[in-house]
């Protein structure tokens, strides 16, 4: 498999593979933030690794947006479903 298939698929994997919950998100993100930080990583894992960390963070800032919405949907005296 070319270099491109497998980043293109590693890509896909990452997406996949966020959790549900934000704390568990939030969790994965900041210990992968601290391991690309750290050195460790070896170069070849590191656009993985980015390719993840952009997906947490996008669940973590969606699910944020979700909650906000919400706060001023009641602000506003009317109650709708948590779910988006």
């Amino acid at each position: 498999m070319s270099k491109v298939k497998a980043n293109a698929a590693d890509s896909a994997t990452a997406a996949a593979d966020v959790p549900e919950r934000y704390e568990d998100a939030l969790h994965a993100l900041e210990d992968l933030v601290a391991r690309m930080e750290s050195g460790d990583m070896p170069l070849d894992e590191l656009l993985g690794a980015y390719q993840r960390g952009a997906a947490l963070l996008e669940r973590c800032r969606s699910q944020l947006q979700t909650l906000d919405e919400q706060i001023q949907v009641l602000e506003n005296g009317v109650l709708k479903s948590w779910k988006s």
